[in-house]
């Protein structure tokens, strides 16, 4: 079992699990790879701690050769440069936050009505009373969403990840 980071070009990170390195790169190849996040395609492979398994060195008579070469390994890894030069981040709370706002679009997603390319002049009928009240989510052009915050009708910007843009379930 191969265990890997994956990352987009959007910077979401996240894990997956293949049967082999082989099976990753025929994944990849065929473009079945892809963000759990925001569904982008360019998925590529995070540089990763090496983990070495030297639970059999306690049970091993002349365990020196294998320590030495498990301690060249790890200073091989460790003497090549890193790709990502920001600071580590745990992990498992950047998977935790990915994962609660994707389902906090889903939320949304689900109790809103979509009004399309209309949102601005939707929103404005609302507010003057001329359309019943809703919750609504739709597109609007940065001018849009300015005039419609000098008119009083704030409005809220919101990254829909790909994967979530066909109907919601």
């Amino acid at each position: 079992m191969l265990v890997v980071d994956l990352h987009c070009e959007q910077g979401h990170v996240f894990e997956g699990w293949f049967a082999s390195a082989e099976d990753l790169n025929g994944q990849q190849a065929r473009g079945l790879l892809s963000c759990p996040v925001c569904g982008d395609l360019s998925v590529t492979r995070r540089p990763s701690a090496v983990r070495l398994n030297v639970s059999h060195l306690k049970r091993e008579a002349n365990p020196e050769p294998v320590q030495r070469e498990a301690r060249q390994q790890a200073q091989a890894a460790s003497a090549r440069p890193l790709i990502d030069p920001e600071p580590a981040v745990d992990a498992q709370a950047k998977a935790q936050l990915q994962a609660m706002y994707f389902q906090a679009v889903k939320d949304v997603m689900a109790q809103t009505e979509d009004v399309g390319d209309q949102f601005a002049d939707e929103a404005r009928s609302i507010h003057h009373g001329d359309a019943p009240v809703r919750a609504i989510r739709g597109q609007a052009t940065p001018q849009e969403r300015e005039a419609l915050r000098e008119e009083g009708i704030e409005v809220l910007s919101l990254m829909v990840p790909a994967s979530l843009k066909g109907p919601v379930q």
